[in-house]
């Protein structure tokens, strides 16, 4: 029996894709996880050409999801906690505009909640300097090449992998355990 699901879409940049894929895809509620290039000028651009920084655009990953299951506000809790959104156009050793924080908002409410959001970790004291995520109107997306989708799942045992997704995906899993698939 076939289910018809109405989805919505979300838009994220959050450093390296392969790190926020991995993690989005594990949530329950999410239908598919793409990573892809978006916020540029270059139409459909290469990992090579968005690597050089002269593209305009940030590695992000397209989140499909099921809103009666996941709401926007808990995609964004997510985003907000599995990478440093405080940290301008950088997410560790992946230094460049490519790795820039960024919500492309495909609709008024997903920018309302954005931007509240933003303005309420602002005030707290979760963070000790002020967030930089940029909050864009979503444009285009192009997905990226086929070997960067699902790469963590893929090639779990290349070094960035070891050193840097899987970590992260640990601590997500520990912290959203209630939330995943």
């Amino acid at each position: 029996m076939t289910t018809n699901i109405k989805t919505d879409t979300a838009t994220f940049g959050g450093g390296c894709f392969w790190c926020i894929e991995t993690i989005f895809s594990k949530l329950n509620g999410v239908v598919n996880v793409y990573s892809g290039y978006s916020g540029g000028i270059k139409v459909n651009p290469t990992y090579k050409e968005v690597c050089t920084g002269t593209t305009g655009h940030a590695e992000v990953v397209q989140v499909v999801y099921d809103p009666l299951v996941i709401g926007f506000d808990d995609l964004l809790e997510v985003f907000f906690e599995v990478h440093d959104p405080t940290s301008l156009n950088r997410q560790g050793a992946d230094v460049g505009t490519q790795y820039r924080s960024v919500i492309f908002y495909h609709n008024e409410n997903q920018k309302k909640v954005s931007q509240k959001m933003i303005e309420n970790l602002n005030t707290s004291d979760k963070y000790s300097s002020e967030i930089v995520t940029e909050v864009k109107p979503f444009d285009t997306f192009y997905k990226a090449e086929n070997y960067h989708q699902d790469y963590f799942e893929n090639n779990p045992n290349q070094p960035y992998c070891q050193l840097v997704v899987s970590p992260k995906v640990e601590k997500f899993k520990k912290k959203f355990s209630k939330k995943l698939q």
